[in-house]
């Protein structure tokens, strides 16, 4: 339990007080956000700086170090020493930094060319690839678990290759539903917060239930999901309305592969619909818009992702946003509780 307070702890210190010198720095070198015209009412967001992901990739990191030191302990005293880390951690970190870093060449692409328009599809999506298959190897090399699971496995062994394209899938799903959602001051940081939060809830319990769960490295993995906490905390800071400084693609990127990561290693795929229901909502809201224009010539919402349809539709920016957190935060609450009461029907336990 110290060891996730000193995670997400260290990790919103750190966010909170970097972020302002991420502002000036990315502000003398013009790294601004570039603005879609079509997008009523946020002219006045253009130049924000942006990139600010970069503050919490070094955060999340540095918090996650900091958890495995050891100053004391009950019934021993003070005595620094370096607790083991796992493979499940690194890889959680992996696949965090990793998208980071093609969020990252999106985002320096954009400014180098003065436009919104980053990398191509066929790029990221060829990075994307590269990092689903070196995380898929990871996993297997380290005896993850590659049954298909809901809170739990279904019996189902998907073998190397299924459990590889379980990877892509998850993993290019869930960054680019965290980066369309990306869209409005705060929305993917306090949502972010939540959904984090979950996740230290289910990686602590696993933790201690390891005869339930035989998930390595839960403890590990609830470390980087408290650090991952603090980070959207902290930036959450500085981003909320009216924001001052955005995390671009560096950040909803590798806060999608993070959350797609926590989600294989803890063995929750299909978990993942319920507790990040906000990302799929907003992602199907762009699937069947294009759907809907392409088959019938006619749009469903005023414009796609769907927050911005409510924006068009007269609600203020920050009353989209608190909504949105409210219908994540009421997504999170079921998923956990779906969590829990599977453990507890199937451990024979007492629902209280």
């Amino acid at each position: 339990m110290i060891a996730l307070l000193v995670a997400a702890g260290s990790s919103f210190l750190i966010t909170i007080l970097a972020t302002p010198f991420a502002i000036r720095a990315l502000r003398a070198r013009d790294m601004g956000q570039f603005i879609q015209e079509e997008v009523e009412g946020h002219s006045h967001k253009r130049g924000t700086p942006t990139m600010g992901g970069l503050v919490m990739l070094f955060a999340v990191v540095v918090a996650y170090l900091l958890a495995h030191l050891r100053v004391w302990a009950p019934g021993t005293g003070f005595d620094v020493r370096v607790v083991p880390f796992s493979a499940p951690g690194f890889l959680a970190l992996g696949a965090f930094l990793g998208m980071g870093v093609i969020g990252f060449l999106d985002d320096y692409t954009k400014y180098a060319r003065s436009q919104n328009l980053g990398l191509s599809k066929r790029w990221k999506f060829l990075g994307q690839l590269v990092i689903a298959a070196a995380f898929a190897w990871g996993a297997e090399a380290s005896g993850v678990s590659t049954e298909l699971s809901f809170t739990r496995g279904l019996g189902w062994d998907l073998g190397p290759w299924l459990y590889g394209l379980l990877v892509l899938v998850i993993l290019t799903a869930s960054a680019n539903a965290v980066n369309l959602t990306d869209g409005l001051d705060g929305l993917v940081a306090g949502s972010g917060a939540l959904v984090y939060g979950a996740y230290v809830l289910v990686g602590f319990w696993q933790f201690r239930n390891p005869s339930f769960y035989l998930v390595d490295g839960a403890l590990d993995l609830a470390m980087v999901a408290a650090a991952l906490v603090g980070a959207t905390g902290g930036f959450l800071w500085w981003n909320a309305a009216p924001a001052r400084i955005f995390m671009g693609d560096t950040g909803s990127q590798a806060l999608g592969g993070a959350l797609a990561a926590l989600a294989l290693l803890t063995n929750t795929h299909l978990l993942l619909v319920l507790l990040g229901g906000l990302y799929v909502m907003v992602t199907w809201s762009v699937i069947l818009q294009v759907f809907s224009f392409r088959v019938f010539g006619r749009r469903l919402f005023r414009m796609a992702p769907i927050h911005h349809h409510f924006e068009l539709g007269g609600w203020p920016e920050t009353t989209v946003i608190i909504r949105f957190w409210i219908i994540s935060g009421i997504m999170v609450a079921v998923g956990v509780g779906v969590f829990y009461a599977d453990w507890a029907v199937a451990s024979e336990g007492v629902l209280p």
